[in-house]
């Protein structure tokens, strides 16, 4: 007789349910997240940004720009820790692939921490100019 497997598969939801699963989910992984010193840095910065462009009186325009880029900023770094999860349990060994992988998530945040900082900064600008 076969020992039953230690973590089973949980079984697959539809309709509804699998919008309330979707949403479970999806807040197990925020707070997987929130783990992450780099994700609080971002939505910590995300959060000041956002309320000083709105203190200074932004158009909606650029208020809307900067937050979604702050929130693809957010995704890309969920995805980069997706990879590092993933990468340390397939490799748990050092190895060059491993290493390239994780380097590569940490550019895509890197561009998005970069192209969210130029729009911010022309928000800002844009903003005093007017």
């Amino acid at each position: 007789m076969q020992d039953a497997p230690q973590n089973p598969v949980p079984e697959k939801v539809t309709g509804i349910a699998h919008l309330f699963a979707a949403t479970r989910y999806s807040s197990q992984g925020f707070l997987r997240l929130w783990h992450e010193t780099a994700f609080r840095h971002e939505l910590l910065a995300a959060a000041l940004g956002l309320g000083l462009l709105v203190i200074l009186g932004a158009p909606l325009a650029w208020i809307v720009a900067v937050a979604v880029l702050a929130l693809l900023t957010l995704a890309i770094e969920a995805l980069n820790t997706a990879i590092e999860e993933i990468v340390d349990h397939v490799s748990p060994e050092w190895s060059l692939a491993a290493k390239h992988a994780k380097d590569m998530g940490s550019f895509a945040v890197m561009a998005l921490l970069f192209a969210t900082g130029l729009v911010f900064a022309v928000a800002l600008l844009s903003t005093f100019a007017a």
